[in-house]
């Protein structure tokens, strides 16, 4: 299994990657804005390069439930001056966390590869053909709602099966689109519009996502559905963020996504070098 970004190929099966978060806003829930300015943000994912991260993922919206929109404009003037820096410094793949089109767009001419897109449940294309102009990666992640309305109530007949379904479903808008298989990576976005017992249901049913033909991603870095089910608060949740990526990695999930990128590196590659003894 190939996944192709852009310059960039990674070829299945080898050592998971690792995508470090570089958040550029100041209402983050999990850092508080630490790297809201440009220079810090930079700095900070020089750090996470440093420490082992495969993959930096750069963000200028909150997409925390109940975060409000960001205009176009103010999150172009976020993210590209550290995407324009940091394509010049570091060799790993830049990673735009957007959904909004136009930013995707200049993120790419800016030294981006992939695209994260939180609203891959989105029903116009234009996002779609932006990455397939640019032949960058796309993550397509799946979110009930948006995150002004994704926490009130959300519902499923059965969680499991229908993110398969919707799996399926993006794999043929986005082939229409003119997207290739391999520039795919899938992520059941837990947390977006999903309860706790829909988390963890889909956690534990990971290895089912995994056997669908495309890199699975996983972010579960210090979210708030550990707070809920162990009373942790957000500097507490790392524990519990190891423990579900380890599992993730055991399942067969490829790419995990990160605040914590040295504590998560050595995790999963302790757990690989136990898997790697299994199979023998």
């Amino acid at each position: 299994m190939i996944f192709r970004a852009r310059q960039f190929e990674f070829h299945f099966p080898r050592p998971a990657l690792v995508m470090g978060v570089v958040n550029v806003t100041p209402d983050s829930f999990s850092d508080g804005g630490s790297f809201f300015d440009a220079d810090n943000a930079v700095a900070h994912a020089l750090t996470l390069v440093g420490q082992g991260a495969d993959i930096l993922d750069i963000g200028g919206e909150s997409t925390r439930p109940g975060a409000g929109p960001v205009s176009e404009a103010e999150e172009l003037r976020r993210v590209i001056p550290v995407i324009e820096k940091l394509s010049a410094k570091v060799a790993v793949p830049l990673s735009v966390d957007t959904m909004k089109p136009a930013v995707a767009l200049a993120a790419l001419a800016s030294g981006a590869s992939i695209v994260n897109d939180v609203a891959a449940n989105r029903g116009d294309d234009s996002m779609w053909r932006v990455v397939a102009g640019a032949g960058s990666g796309y993550v397509a992640m799946h979110m009930q709602g948006s995150p002004q309305t994704m926490q009130t109530n959300p519902s499923y007949d059965d969680v499991v099966r229908q993110m398969e379904d919707f799996f399926e479903g993006r794999m043929v808008v986005l082939k229409a689109a003119g997207v290739a298989p391999e520039q795919v990576v899938f992520d059941v976005g837990i947390g977006f519009g999903k309860t706790m017992e829909h988390n963890l249901q889909l956690l534990a049913a990971a290895r089912s996502f995994t056997r669908m033909g495309r890199p699975m991603l996983l972010g579960v870095s210090r979210k708030s559905f550990i707070g809920a089910l162990l009373g942790a608060g957000v500097t507490e949740r790392l524990p519990a963020s190891l423990a579900c990526a380890c599992l993730a990695i055991e399942a067969g999930v490829r790419i995990i996504r990160t605040h914590d990128v040295q504590e998560t590196v050595q995790a999963i590659r302790m757990t690989e070098a136990i898997l790697q003894r299994q199979d023998k």
